[in-house]
Formats: C-alpha cells, structure tokens, sequence
C-alpha cells in the first residue's frame, strides 16, 4: 500500500513537469489542454481558502536607537558623554553636522561591559573636547545613528523657565492672558463656591491653587510637599530663581518663586478652618450633567493639617522680609494647626511632626519646638534620609540661626554625607551612571536622591556630584534605554509619544524635585567644565 501510494505521487509530479515544460516551450496550447478539476466543478473566479482569514492590521515593532544622547544637548565646555547599547559594536563614531549631514568628529568607542541592573551592554562615546555650537547626531557602523542635539552655551535657563512657568499654568481660578500662557491660556476656572462633602448646605470660597490632575483638583498634602521643595530651591540657589520668570508677578521686586509659592499659600490659608485650626485635605472637581461642575471640599485630615502647619512656618520664615505683616499671618495659621495635631499626635508620624516643629522653631525660636527636634534626633541618631520629613527637618535645623545644639547638628550633617555618597556611588557604579533598572520605572525615587545630593553638594562642593547632578539630567533628557525625553515639548522622543503617565512636569511635586535640578546644575559653583 505504502509503495503503490508513492508511484501514485510519483506520476502527479511527472504529469505537472511535462505540463509546464510543455507550456514553457511553446508546445501545444492552452486551449488544447483540458484539465478536469478534483471536484468536479466548473472553475470559477471565486477564491476559495481554507477558511482562514488574513489580518493585516499589526504593528511594526518599535526600532530604538542603540545609540543615546541628551535630546536637548550639551553645554559649551561640559563633559559629554554618549551611551551606546549593545555587545558587539564598532570602534569609532562620528559626530555629524544634523543641517549638512557633514562629518565633524570622530571618536572611539569605549566599551563599558554589562550591566545587570540594566540588563544591558553599555560603552561610552566621549565628545567632550567636541565644543563647536550647533546642531548635531552621532552615527556608528552597524548600528545607525542618534536623535539629534544641540551643543550651545546657555542650554539650561530655558529649561528652567519652562519648568518654573508649570506653576502659573497649572493656577486655578485665574484667567491666564495668550501674551504669558501662549496655547495655555483660558479663563478663569472653578471659581464657584465649594460644597462641604458631608455637609452639602456649608459652602465657601475655595478659589485658588495649583490643579494638580486634569480635572481641575487641588491637594492640600501635594500642594505643601510642593512648596516645601521650591522653598528649598529658593534657599540654596536663590541666584537661579530671579524675579523675571515671565507670570504677572513678574518686575515686582519678590523672587517669582516665592511670588508664585505664595499663590498656593493664599488657597491654603482657605482650606484651613478657622474655629479649630485644622485643615481641610482637598478640593475636587465632579462634572455634573445638569447643573455643570461641582466644587466639593473633602474632610479634615491629619495628614493634611500637619503638612499645613510646616509649610506655612517655612513660607512664614523666607517671606517675612517682603511682607512681614503677610508672613505673620501665615504663622498663627501654622501654630493654629500644629495646636490642632498635638491633640492626636497618634495620627501623625514622629517624622512629620519633627519637621513641623523644625520649621516653627526656626520661625520664631519656640523652646517647646526646639525640645521637639531635639528629641527626635537623640532618640533618632541614625535619621532616615529617604523619608521627606526627616530630610527637610534636618536641613532646616541645619540652616536656622536660632541656638542649636551642635553635636545633635554635627551628627545630622554626617548622616547627610553618607546618603550623599551612598548616591554617588550607587550612580557610578552604574552604567548609565545613573541608579535606575531595566524597568526605569524610578524618576521619582531618582528626583529625590538628586535633591539630597544638591544639598549635600551646597554643604561641601564637590565637583563629583556636580557631574552626577547633570548625568541625571541627560538621562531625563533621553540618554535612557527607552530613548525617552520625560519633559514636556523636548526631545526627539517624548514621553507623551509613549505613555503620558511618564511625565514628570504633569506631577506638581516632581516637578519641583525637577527645578531643583536645574537649578544645582546652573549655579556656578555647581558647573561641569572642561579641567
């Protein structure tokens, strides 16, 4: 059976052979040869298939660039550095004129090895003798070419501006004007008094803020986390943060940062209640179908009113030289609230109540405040730099002129050293000189380090962590695995090109951690030049 089967197949091949060879010879015709199909039937134009349907609705997989650059740039006279992913790679790289397509430089190829946490080959292409201005991309045998870049002399202002003016954009209740918002503009919004949520008779006033998401809603613990850090910046690179930001403020003789801080204190002060002294925890927007939006005023919390208490000592502490009559209004508000959390203390953490009590000690020189902080740090000599209220109260006892005790002080600013240096070398010891993973799914936790090592840097300059500083921007700004730029409107590869949820400048806390940044990296002390 298996042989007879066999010949069968044996003969259909020899007959289709002698039909084409047939046909390619021009013997015979096809009208002459008649082939009677397997069922039967009449041949006819329709197609028959298997059943299957194709689908030609797919995406093309996504090519990267292996080679990754600063989408914005380099400055004039820093270091620069390219990264480069991948095992087996050429030697040399060139530079080429981005206009021209003209070759400017070369250079070789330095390979760096493998790097688990990334799980990923990296090498290096090191321009930094490169310093001509202009536009530009890096391109390799084998592996392609880069976004493209700038090299200029003052890269990092515009940056800044456009970080800072997020604030003035994202005001509530304010009509902002096409001449300072551009395509931002819009009248004012969410201006209607607010309902109490568990009491929808008692409305009030609640105009005023930052949005902190698309629907219109403001955070009383965001909006003073947010505060806390751009009161920061201000502190240590006061320089950076002038009076010409470009919001209405602006030429008013106040810093604009703290012109634009005070915007959001003058809605936290309405948040506050005036009969206990607690605080409200936000503001939220629900779209209504028949009677528009509705404005609710969410329940007092502790989280929300020892947050206020801090904050509005702090703002109270840097003002007060402009409005002394303002400032101290926000700092009855402050002791009216942290009045209020002493009555439940169990509902609020060691850490935010040593950073409230820090601020105010430092404000007004309180005993019983100064007995608060010196409590903590002796029952704390190991503080935990990673929490954000132990690390802002740390630095404000650090910075206050009232009296310390100075081996509590001593012991702060080497615990400060450490984590310092435990960033440092976490970032060197990385590839990408940066401490992320495969998932880069940590701008925040990198945002936050960066804001301890600028103030460890404003302790002791250190040219070492005025480069990590930068190698972080540069990674923000693309030098990444996924080649993206997580700022608004920059790069060739923008995060909102990729998922939205990755921007940094649409979280008002982050994008604090952010001005911070930039500003450590301006400050002169602070620049990465040629040695």
């Amino acid at each position: 059976m298996r042989k007879s089967g066999m010949f069968e197949n044996i003969t259909g091949v020899v007959l289709v052979l002698t039909f084409l060879l047939t046909a390619l010879t021009g013997c015979g015709s096809l009208q002459d040869f008649q082939v009677d199909t397997l069922t039967g039937r009449e041949e006819t134009d329709e197609f028959t298939s298997l059943g299957l349907s194709p689908e030609f609705d797919y995406e093309v997989p996504e090519s990267l660039p292996s080679i990754l650059v600063d989408q914005v740039g380099y400055g004039v006279g820093s270091n620069k550095l390219a990264m480069i992913s991948g095992e087996t790679l050429p030697e040399t790289f060139s530079i080429l004129d981005a206009a021209s397509g003209r070759e400017v430089y070369t250079g070789k190829i330095e390979s760096k090895g493998y790097d688990p946490s990334v799980n990923a080959y990296i090498s290096f292409a090191d321009f930094t003798d490169f310093n001509t201005a202009g536009t530009y991309y890096i391109q390799a045998q084998s592996i392609g070419r880069s976004y493209a870049f700038e090299i200029a002399e003052d890269l990092y202002a515009p940056l800044l501006k456009k970080v800072f003016k997020q604030y003035y954009y994202n005001r509530c209740g304010l009509t902002l004007s096409a001449e300072l918002a551009g395509d931002a503009a819009h009248n004012a919004c969410h201006s209607r008094e607010a309902q109490m949520k568990e009491e929808a008779m008692i409305k009030q006033d609640v105009s005023g803020g930052w949005h902190v998401d698309e629907i219109g809603s403001r955070d009383v613990a965001r909006g003073c986390r947010t505060v806390n850090t751009l009161l920061l910046a201000y502190e240590l690179y006061p320089d950076d943060l002038t009076d010409d930001m470009g919001i209405p403020e602006s030429g008013n003789g106040i810093p604009d940062v703290l012109d634009e801080v005070k915007y959001e204190i003058d809605w936290l002060l309405k948040m506050q209640d005036a009969k206990s002294g607690a605080v409200y925890a936000s503001v939220s927007s629900v779209d209504n179908k028949t009677a528009g939006y509705i404005l609710y005023i969410d329940s007092i919390t502790m989280d929300a009113t020892i947050h206020f208490a801090a904050t509005m000592a702090k703002f109270s502490y840097l003002y007060q030289s402009y409005d002394r009559e303002f400032a101290t209004l926000c700092l009855q508000a402050s002791d009216r609230a942290y009045r209020y959390v002493e009555k439940y203390l169990a509902d609020v953490s060691q850490e935010q109540y040593f950073f409230a009590a820090a601020e105010l000690y430092r404000a007004t020189g309180g005993y019983q405040y100064h007995s608060v902080v010196k409590s903590y740090l002796t029952q704390n000599p190991e503080v935990d730099m990673e929490n954000d209220f132990a690390f802002w109260g740390c630095v404000t006892y650090l910075s206050t002129k009232q009296k310390v005790d100075v081996e509590l002080c001593e012991a702060v600013t080497q615990n400060l050293m450490r984590r310092g240096e435990k960033i440092s070398y976490a970032s060197r010891d990385s590839k990408l000189l940066v401490n992320t993973d495969e998932k880069q799914g940590g701008n925040a936790g990198l945002l936050r380090d960066m804001e301890r090592l600028a103030v460890v840097d404003h302790i002791i300059t250190n040219h070492e962590y005025a480069t990590v500083l930068e190698n972080h921007i540069h990674y923000m700004l693309g030098r990444n695995l996924q080649s993206i730029s997580y700022l608004d409107g920059v790069g060739g590869r923008n995060y909102r090109d990729v998922d939205v949820s990755l921007g940094i400048m649409s979280q008002v806390d982050q994008n604090a951690e952010l001005l911070l940044l930039f500003a450590a990296i301006m400050d002169e002390e602070l620049v990465v030049a040629e040695e």
